[in-house]
């Protein structure tokens, strides 16, 4: 009889769970998973701001859990769960049944209101996708009405806007919103003087979970970007129009067009309906063991949000982050494995969390970072790296290279509105079409360059001991400051070499103050590793662009040339007639735009060779950075690629291989 394991809830640390025990269980065809979700897709609830404020797009936050979990033993079963029988091991969904061995319960939390009165009924919550969306369309709607609002009474109040709550998710929420806001009043022609923003909390200070000289610098950051803050105010009262507040026993009541609810969460409703028969506390968290079990049920384990464990030595319980979740759900995996198949000793729960960090828009940011019994500070812009840098961690367990190649290009490549910590820097602004001319001159400057040594003989005899030995001469002869250091065959080698390499035409140039002293600019060695070499042809005074050249010299790399390539003929005739294909193959994959990545990542390579051996002309550097410019869709925009690609990649998605390793983007 196969042992049955149900996770319910596919947030954070329900897909990782399933993820460890579909790995753990591979080769085991008596273990059955499945994991239970209302929606098809996972969402990244720490991003929700992002989405609400317009900085990203909603589709940034969504991954497929077919995607997630194709070539994985985890049956994915889209349902909601009503109720759990933890006598009968079963769980009542809408659709269906469900029976269990094992039960993991990660559903995660949901907002809570208090008991505010109209706040759940008025107030626009943040904690699903659906919610993101919503606000995010509302936000706009409230801009796009009071751009045409004759009436003063009724536009101020569309352009009010309350977020209460100053912990993590309601300063991100009213950072990402402020940040938003001058993008909209040049839209909507609106002064940014008529548009007002608060955040409401009953909080002495902002996000109290970090040092309070964290929590100063996020005040005032906001205070900055034109946010009110109203700390040390309840919210008592939630309507249509208004939101009031008490201060001691003073209660206001303020216009507003639109109030935020991010002041806090409990466990979600099937969670809070678990917790009526297990062990729980603190809005319906239950109660574990140190092996994340049930206190009532050892066949039931508990992991992220839904979880109230204090760790040995420690006062207060887990915190409910995303750390949490990754690291309960590793030890879950682990002892429901034990448990099954009686290998290996049941761990305890020791999580050690890194520290926390909070985004006050796209730009900036706070971080407390390190080891438990160190943590430090960091300043905005690494807090920002960090908190990009531990997103792309979290994405490489859950969707490896397809998912961290959506985030790069979500959040640097077409970011909105210059709203990323890079200031925009590398958002894509330039169209594609522009680089068709870059591109298939490049191409043509390869295919007349491997058509050229076809033309002098590169297929018929060994060229490349006078192609690198000349070089090194005319290079030796300027750094040695030999007058008649390359003359006769061997200045001639070196022209040869020199030009040919860098496909320039300086060779006349060069040959021209061959038995002249030249200058050397650089000549510095790095611990004999490398040695940085810039020089001139000519005397410098006399030097045109076309006179000067770079090369990386490279001892190991010598070394290779020589004992290996050069010593022997067939060797030789092997690289040199290889090169000439490679030129040619990249020529015509350029100029028709047909695999251009990997050709201009081929191009870069034999560049990068030709520094590193001959050197290069300045003139021809134009080169490296063309490779460069045309190596990510370039030929996608009148070229094969066009048709190529798309086909190409629909094939690739259907290995098996290829989706279970998520080698592959959308």
């Amino acid at each position: 009889m196969k042992s049955k394991i149900l996770i319910i809830g596919a947030g954070y640390a329900g897909i990782l769970t399933a993820k460890k025990l579909a790995k753990k269980f591979k080769k085991n065809d008596d273990v059955n998973i499945t994991i239970i979700d209302k929606n098809p897709f996972h969402t990244m609830l720490t991003e929700l701001h992002e989405v609400a404020a317009n900085r990203v797009d909603e589709d940034s936050i969504k991954i497929s859990l077919s995607k997630v979990f194709a070539g994985r033993k985890v049956n994915v079963v889209l349902d909601t769960v009503e109720s759990i029988d933890f006598e009968n091991n079963k769980v009542t969904g809408n659709c269906n049944t469900y029976e269990y061995e094992y039960l993991v319960l990660a559903a995660g939390s949901k907002p809570t209101y208090f008991g505010v009165p109209g706040a759940e009924e008025f107030s626009h919550k943040l904690w699903s996708f659906d919610d993101a969306v919503n606000l995010r369309e509302h936000i706009h709607n409230c801009f796009r009405k009071a751009a045409t609002e004759t009436n003063p009474e009724k536009k101020k109040r569309l352009l009010t806007f309350h977020v209460v709550g100053a912990g993590f998710t309601g300063v991100e929420m009213v950072g990402e919103l402020a940040e938003y806001v001058p993008v909209l009043c040049e839209k909507y022609e609106i002064d940014r003087k008529d548009v007002s923003i608060y955040n409401v909390d009953v909080l002495t200070r902002t996000v109290p979970n970090l040092p309070e000289k964290l929590s100063n610098k996020v005040e005032n950051r906001l205070q900055k970007m034109g946010v009110t803050m109203m700390l040390n105010n309840g919210v008592v009262g939630v309507g249509a129009d208004f939101i009031e507040t008490k201060n001691g026993d003073k209660v206001t009541r303020h216009t507003s067009g639109t109030v935020i609810w991010a002041a806090g969460i409990e466990s979600s409703d099937i969670t809070n309906e678990a917790a009526k028969t297990l062990q729980s506390a603190a809005r319906g968290r239950i109660k574990l063991d140190s092996y994340l079990r049930s206190l009532d049920n050892d066949h039931v384990y508990v992991v992220g949000d839904n979880m109230l464990f204090t760790a040995e030595g420690e006062e207060r319980p887990v915190p409910q982050m995303v750390e949490n979740c990754e690291q309960s759900a590793a030890v879950a995996a682990k002892n429901i494995y034990s448990a099954i198949t009686g290998k290996g000793e049941m761990t305890a729960y020791k999580p050690s969390f890194h520290g926390m960090m909070v985004c006050v828009g796209g730009r900036y940011g706070v971080a407390r970072v390190g080891l438990p019994k160190f943590m430090f500070n960091l300043p905005s812009f690494l807090a920002m790296f960090a908190k990009h840098f531990i997103n792309i961690i979290y994405f490489i367990q859950v969707l490896g290279w397809n998912k961290i190649f959506s985030y790069i290009k979500h959040e640097f490549f077409t970011i909105r509105n210059c709203r990323s910590f890079v200031g925009g820097h590398f958002s894509n602004r330039t169209p594609s079409f522009l680089l068709v001319a870059l591109r298939i001159w490049l191409g043509a400057v390869w295919l007349f360059e491997g058509i050229m040594k076809i033309v002098e003989g590169w297929f018929n005899k060994p060229h490349l001991e006078g192609f690198f030995g000349g070089a090194n001469g005319w290079y030796d002869s300027i750094l040695k400051g030999v007058t008649e250091g390359t003359s006769g065959e061997a200045g001639k080698a070196a022209v040869e070499a020199v030009s040919s390499a860098t496909t320039a035409g300086g060779g006349e140039a060069v040959a021209e103050g061959i038995n002249k002293i030249g200058t050397t600019i650089i000549n510095f060695d790095f611990l004999h590793l490398f040695r940085v070499i810039f020089v001139s042809g000519k005397q410098l005074a006399e030097s045109a662009l076309s006179d000067f050249a770079f090369r990386l010299d490279i001892p190991l790399m010598n070394t290779f040339v020589y004992k290996v390539i050069l010593a022997n003929d067939s060797i030789q005739m092997f690289m040199q007639i290889s090169i000439v294909i490679a030129e040619i193959l990249i020529g015509l994959a350029l100029i028709g735009g047909l695999f251009t990545t990997p050709a201009s990542a081929v191009s870069l390579i034999l560049q990068f060779m030709f520094v590193c051996t001959t050197g290069l002309y300045l003139g021809t550097f134009w080169m490296i950075f063309a490779g460069i410019a045309v190596l990510i869709g370039a030929g996608r925009t009148f070229g094969l690629d066009y048709y190529a690609m798309p086909f190409l990649k629909r094939q690739w998605k259907k290995l098996p291989i290829v989706r279970k390793w998520y080698i592959y983007n959308d």
